[in-house]
């Protein structure tokens, strides 16, 4: 069981997220002065993606508004249909596009579509592929003397070669964490180190927990967080649907939105994994939406997903509580990166228990490694 691409992509995160931090340090001085150049209080900086990749976007916007000021997230599945709607032409805009291959015709699209609807318009590339249609406009450009295109070119191993992204997809994350602090990245390697040392305990202390409950016979799969945590349970959400092809149907949503309806879903074939915070204020309404969910629906498979310290939830079942060993800190802005190993574990073993592969898990072909079947019109 323990082989194959997705197995080694999940598992060499911490090693990525090193490699990609000692990478980026290394070219601080040229990808500050980028930022400085295109990045001005005007500026619109829209964080874009398609599928996995845009869901990069969302988890990252709550936490990103903190160090830029007019940032949110736009899946170039949208920007394709209603561009002219979505991009104000008379603003400076920074598109930071998020692509493990570089290939989609989203990606693709929405760049030339923001060039030509933008009368100021830079360009982030943020990149598993170096031979993506993305990097190799990026080199073209910079062959020509272009300066409005900075290309980070992540480790080659992110380019995941399964159908699910997961390194791709939490080293993305983390390289547009630390390119919002290129200035202090510095003094950030202890952070970034500790956050692969939560990702390392995940695996060395939950990992066969984790393969015990995705081994059940549940059928729907629900995962909630708060904040930037609700953009980890979107991720979430879909390594699990698409690892078992769709036979555990999930959803996501935040703990106070999911009481608005949402929560029907929950029955007693459901696993539901909370993406809890340490901060007290935001816990108080989680832990309250935990003990609802419980007391209404036994039994239920529980996952509680806590960075640091133990939730105060005495009486609720819980099959599992995963406590990282560094809870995030004060101001700790990398800290919601380790949490997406507990959804990518959890699809990784629950393919295997649906008798799937989980490097090419959809059986009905449905769905591909890089989505086809797009057509870009003028």
């Amino acid at each position: 069981m323990k082989t194959g691409f997705t197995f080694k992509e999940i598992h060499q995160q911490p090693a990525m997220w090193r490699k990609e931090m000692e990478a980026l340090l290394a070219k601080k001085a040229e990808v500050s002065a980028f930022m400085h150049k295109y990045l001005t209080p005007e500026t619109d900086v829209v964080l874009s993606g398609a599928g996995t990749s845009a869901f990069i976007g969302d988890a990252l916007q709550p936490v990103m508004r903190g160090m830029w000021r007019n940032v949110r997230s736009v899946a170039t599945t949208d920007l394709i249909t209603h561009a002219a709607y979505l991009l104000d032409k008379d603003r400076p805009l920074l598109l930071i596009s998020f692509a493990r291959s570089g290939n989609s015709p989203e990606s693709v699209g929405a760049v030339n579509l923001a060039n030509k609807i933008c009368k100021n318009v830079a360009h982030v590339y943020i990149t598993c592929n170096a031979n993506g249609k993305l990097a190799m406009q990026a080199k073209e450009a910079a062959a020509k003397g272009e300066s409005n295109i900075l290309l980070l070119q992540l480790p080659e191993e992110t380019d995941d070669k399964s159908l699910a992204m997961t390194s791709s997809f939490s080293t993305m994350l983390l390289t547009c964490l630390m390119l919002g602090r290129i200035d202090r990245l510095d003094q950030d390697v202890d952070m970034i180190e500790k956050v692969a040392q939560n990702a390392e305990a995940v695996i060395a202390n939950y990992e066969e927990k984790l393969r015990e409950i995705a081994e059940r016979p549940f059928e729907r799969g629900v995962f909630l967080g708060s904040g930037a945590l609700k953009g980890i349970a979107e991720e979430c959400h879909l390594k699990l649907q698409e690892l078992t092809d769709g036979a555990v149907v999930c959803k996501f949503d935040s703990f106070l939105g999911f009481r608005h309806g949402p929560k029907a879903v929950v029955n007693d074939k459901s696993i539901v994994v909370y993406l809890m915070v340490d901060d007290e204020k935001v816990q108080r309404y989680e832990r309250d939406l935990v003990r609802q969910v419980d007391a209404n629906n036994k039994p239920v498979a529980q996952v509680i997903v806590i960075a640091g310290k133990k939730p105060e939830l005495e009486g609720v079942h819980a099959d599992l509580v995963v406590q990282m060993p560094h809870g995030p800190g004060e101001n700790d802005f990398y800290g919601i990166v380790a949490y997406v190993l507990v959804g990518q574990l959890l699809g990784f073993y629950a393919s295997h228990a649906h008798g799937l592969n989980p490097d090419a898990p959809s059986v009905s072909g449905n769905i591909h490694r890089v989505v086809e079947g797009v057509t870009i019109y003028e």
